[in-house]
């Protein structure tokens, strides 16, 4: 039946189908259940189809690829995929781009959209910290380059991760995994599957992560940035006729680690005046040093709670129907999910903000209906999409005793006053509506055997309500708790004390929206060369929906707030690509090819700005003129033998901003008085423009150079009287220099890196017990650099894993 083949076939990539007996099996007959004889199955156009023979530029990764290497996590996708980038600070603060784009870097707001969908089961996730969840039993997953939305519910500009979970099956299965490995690393994965009547089946699956920190935080005698990770999914399938079938499918994670600290990276020189950068402010504190200067060392002081609790879940309907010449296919989903953080924004040891805490829930609702019409000369697929979001932020922050020498001008006496700043408490309240409604369609014309015309159209309509509420107490320098406001006839407006803390942080109200229409289209052509040899062209006009800022915005000199960039323009994409998709060697190999240049006017980026002259800087999201990234890319793949196989990915990316004139300024050219953006200053403070003209220069957190590599080879043995294979395999990734800030900074670029992966073991058709090291070489690398608030000079890192090493025994029956 195509309805369920659609969504349950089993894909991976050639080289994995050899190397694991059991999987290739049941793989093998979803290829000759869609007559695609040892291919790779994707769902990528809504229907199953062989890799080769589709017109887009698509990855696949199976499921059994990803246990092998450990990639049991979107963030670890990244080493397998060269053109995705994952950004983390904590859950919540997570982007995922694809060829650069996808979503503002550095800055953490929920009224604006991805770039990068992400689909689980055909079920859209809204936020990537809704979807940082443990891999719990994947089929595989495909990742889609470029703008999508003629075929998928949400709108996306850069791309989109379909991952299917492995379905209900109607004879019994099961399977179950165990890891041990160094910085007491426990992993267990358990499935389950089966008949409970003739027309219904169920799956049950199990996932628990359990993992030491990496960084000793030696203010608390604890590790930090551990793993603490659980889920359990579970899935019915009821099929009452040969041409009708419901799953209902529920999951339920639970991730509660000791996380997340950034640790001391470097200091760097600032346009602030020498007495309020870092070295002479931490020389206030008699004692009081870094524990290390060297971040590869793994210290830090952290001094506030920090806590990364994430909760999230959801249900999900899914019928497949088969009417007529074709699949009608309803998806109803309800996700929610529950982040309870805490934080300390200072990166120090001292008492700066003793709370930076911002709990979310969310509630999102969608219903997805398409048809998929199949037929000898023309095929389509039309559909609707309807999205709901509902976000409430109840946010905390509160300074501590060191405040008042950390955040005010050394030449005011009431720095050197602890009460002042001493105990100022903002309570924010933070909320979003958010309604998306979407139809869409495309068809695929097949002019000749050879030659296929592939229009598709959308149109969209978005709204968003907000509301941004921080309301700020402080205490009067009688002794009073009171409001700090930026309103100039309250009472204790002038009053020393509160005017200094209302240049720390002032209350601030506004509800904004954003509502609009837009009209987005695509058209590929496809033309088979050669049975082997498929040639393709795509052009694309596609969106990415305006938004809202709901962390704050600046504040007008009498107060008020500046309105007129709490709306974020959308973003406006002109996408053209060409590619070659080829199979030699009788197939035993697979190359393809794809460029593209992709334009984008009203690019949404990361501005900061200086609120009302003081010295407190205010991050909110603007758009930039106009970015261009373009590129090519290229997968090889081979299996010359039963024995053996490999493959190579590589990216070249070139990008930049190609005009935007009001850019936030790097760290070594803010925080001091006015200048010239030609470069940085000798002397502080003589060279601080209020923005930067970054115009060709990078964009942040892209490579120009990424690769993926990596082989298999296997051997007959038998082993306690067990016959099967003997195995030895490598994965590696490389990527080169990039920059880790919102503008480009000599202090944030980081440099490149490669990864190398082992692991060896033994297999036969009910058993795979093998050893693993990852990252083998202890390669010290940062995933980021950030410059922390106040351009005090200092510099924050998140680092990436050291080496890691361990077991795996997994059984299936």
């Amino acid at each position: 039946m195509i309805a369920r083949l659609l969504f349950t076939a089993a894909a991976v990539t050639p080289w994995l189908i050899h190397a694991a007996p059991a999987f290739a099996e049941e793989a093998a007959d979803a290829y000759e259940a869609v007559d695609t004889s040892d291919a790779i199955v994707v769902t990528a156009r809504r229907r199953a189809e062989n890799l080769q023979d589709i017109p887009v530029a698509v990855a696949v990764v199976g499921g059994e690829a990803l246990d092998a290497q450990g990639t049991y996590n979107i963030s670890k996708l990244t080493q397998l995929q060269p053109t995705l980038q994952f950004f983390s600070t904590n859950p919540r603060n997570t982007f995922i781009n694809i060829r650069g784009i996808g979503a503002p870097f550095g800055l953490t707001n929920d009224g604006f959209e991805q770039g990068v969908g992400v689909y689980i089961d055909q079920v859209y996730y809204n936020r990537i910290a809704s979807a940082t969840l443990d891999f719990v039993d994947v089929e595989q997953i495909e990742v889609l380059r470029g703008p999508q939305g003629t075929l998928y519910g949400k709108n996306t500009t850069a791309g989109a991760i379909n991952i299917t979970t492995r379905a209900p099956s109607f004879e019994f299965e099961g399977k179950a995994e165990v890891s041990l490995g160094n910085y007491n690393f426990k992993q267990a994965k358990a499935s389950i599957s089966g008949p409970l009547t003739e027309n219904l089946a169920a799956r049950l699956s199990l996932s628990s992560t359990d993992r030491r920190g990496t960084i000793y935080n030696v203010a608390t005698d604890t590790w930090i940035n551990s793993q603490d990770n659980i889920g359990i999914r579970g899935a019915l399938l009821w099929e009452p006729s040969d041409t009708l079938s419901i799953t209902f499918a529920g999951d339920f994670n639970l991730q509660n680690p000791i996380c997340c600290g950034q640790i001391y990276a470097r200091v760097g020189t600032t346009q602030r005046a020498l007495n309020r950068q870092y070295a002479a402010l931490t020389a206030l504190f008699p004692g009081y040093q870094v524990p290390s200067t060297n971040p590869f060392d793994r210290l830090t002081d952290l001094d506030a709670d920090i806590a990364a609790r994430n909760e999230l879940g959801g249900a999900s309907l899914r019928a497949e129907w088969d009417l007529g010449a074709g699949t009608l296919t309803s998806v109803t989903a309800w996700r929610y999910w529950h982040w309870g953080p805490k934080n300390d924004r200072d990166f120090t040891g001292l008492p700066v903000y003793t709370k930076v805490n911002n709990p979310t829930v969310q509630n999102q609702y969608t219903q997805e209906l398409r048809y998929a019409h199949e037929a000898e000369k023309l095929d389509f697929v039309v559909g609707a999409f309807a999205f709901y979001q509902e976000i409430r932020t109840s946010g905390i922050q509160e300074t501590g005793p060191a405040a008042s020498a950390w955040l005010l001008n050394p030449t005011n006496a009431l720095s050197r006053n602890p009460a002042v700043l001493n105990g100022i408490v903002a309570e924010n309240d933070i909320r979003l509506d958010n309604l998306s409604l979407a139809a869409f369609g495309k068809v695929n014309w097949h002019v000749t055997d050879a030659l296929t015309i592939s229009p598709g159209i959308r149109i969209n309509y978005d709204k968003k309500e907000g509301l941004y509420d921080s309301v700020v107490i402080g205490t009067a320098s009688d002794g009073t708790r009171q409001l700090i406001t930026n309103d100039p006839t309250h009472p204790y407006y002038t009053d020393p004390w509160t005017a200094a803390q209302r240049g720390t942080q002032a209350s601030q109200f506004f509800e904004p929206n954003f509502s609009d229409w837009n009209l987005s289209y695509d058209l590929n052509i496809a033309y088979e060369v050669t049975d082997d040899i498929l040639a393709y062209a795509t052009y694309a006009r596609s969106f990415k929906t305006g938004g809202i800022n709901l962390n704050g915005v600046p504040s007008r000199s009498d107060g008020t707030p500046a309105l007129d960039v709490a709306q974020i323009k959308p973003e406006k994409v002109d996408h053209f690509e060409i590619g070659l998709k080829t199979q030699f060697w009788d197939r035993a190999a697979t190359f393809n090819v794809s460029a593209y240049w992709t334009e984008i006017n009203d690019f949404q980026a990361s501005v900061i700005s200086n609120v009302s002259g003081s010295n407190v800087l205010r991050g909110y999201l603007a758009n930039a003129d106009k970015v261009r990234v373009r590129g090519i890319e290229a997968d090889f793949s081979v299996r010359p033998s039963e024995r053996f196989n490999a493959y190579l990915s590589g990216a070249f990316t070139d990008h930049e901003f190609v005009k935007f004139v009001d850019a936030p300024c790097p760290p070594e050219l803010a925080g001091g008085g006015t200048g010239t953006p030609a470069g940085p200053a000798a002397t502080p403070g003589a060279n601080s423009p209020a923005n930067c003209n970054v115009s060709g220069q990078w964009l942040p957190g892209v490579s120009k150079w990424a690769f993926s590599w990596g082989a298999e080879y296997n051997v007959p043995a038998t082993i306690l009287g067990r016959e099967g294979e003997a195995y030895l395999g490598y994965d590696a990734n490389y990527r080169s220099k990039f920059s880790s800030n919102a503008s480009r900074s000599i202090y944030t670029d980081i440099s490149g890196y490669s990864l190398h992966n082992f692991r060896a073991g033994f297999r036969t058709e009910s058993f795979d017990i093998f050893g693993w090291v990852r990252n083998a070489f202890d390669q010290n690398y940062f995933e980021s650099l950030a410059v922390t608030p106040g351009n005090t000079g200092l510099i924050s890192a998140q680092l990436g894993d050291p080496q890691t090493w361990g077991g795996t025994i997994k059984f299936t029956f």
